[in-house]
């Protein structure tokens, strides 16, 4: 199928934190909950519409261990949006985020897009990170910030495609140079640049507590 852009996104944050069961939902609209830890990288795509254009997703995925982050650093330069993920469960996965965006933004074009996200929002019983530290620290850093269930897939979709609005809301404003694939964004065949969007939708979607038994 042909597309107006592709944009290729990256996602970081601690191990365990549900990145591989965020792409998989997104990609697949499926929940595996024994998952093996990603090795290096794993990679996901997916279409979808903005505005009426049609925009692919090419999607990494990172492994969260101290021991890959020189492979995942040389992810970051080609990328035009991330997801900076942490579980609301654990504490010490949201006190790594200033490590992760640190790296992120220092081997990243500085247009990149990044989306915080909290996971496991099903789990709400195991809480942890209250929802405000995250609004908190998003607003500090110039993040969006939403929280996710991969299990009950509640805002996932959002999470992917409100970052892919704001990646196409700077190209409208001339803030990307599409024409450097660098940037992590490439131009569909025989594509103009379009000259308006759509508005954008809330970030503040509520998600519904599932059950305990477990998320990633």
């Amino acid at each position: 199928m042909t597309y107006a852009y592709l944009f290729k996104y990256i996602i970081i944050g601690d191990t365990g934190v549900g990145k591989s069961c965020l792409l998989l939902q997104f990609t697949d609209k499926r929940f595996q909950p024994v998952h093996d830890l990603t090795i290096g990288v794993e990679f996901g795509a997916r279409m979808i519409n903005i505005d009426g254009k049609q925009i692919k997703l090419q999607i990494w995925d990172t492994a969260g261990q101290e021991s890959f982050r020189s492979i995942t650093r040389s992810y970051y330069r080609g990328a035009a949006g991330a997801l900076l993920v942490y579980d609301i469960t654990r504490r010490e996965t949201f006190n790594h985020l200033t490590s992760w965006l640190e790296d992120a933004r220092q081997h990243s074009s500085s247009n990149m897009v990044i989306m915080l996200i909290g996971n496991k929002s099903d789990l709400e019983s195991r809480r942890d990170v209250k929802r405000e530290e995250g609004e908190a620290f998003a607003r500090e850093h110039g993040l969006i910030f939403m929280e996710t269930s991969a299990k009950t897939a509640c805002n996932v979709e959002e999470a992917f495609i409100n970052t892919a609005k704001e990646i196409y809301r700077k190209i409208q404003q001339g803030l990307f140079d599409v024409h450097n694939e660098a940037n992590g964004i490439k131009i569909g065949p025989q594509q103009s640049i379009p000259t308006s969007v759509g508005p954008n939708t809330s970030q503040r979607n509520s998600c519904d507590i599932g059950s305990d038994s477990g998320c990633c």
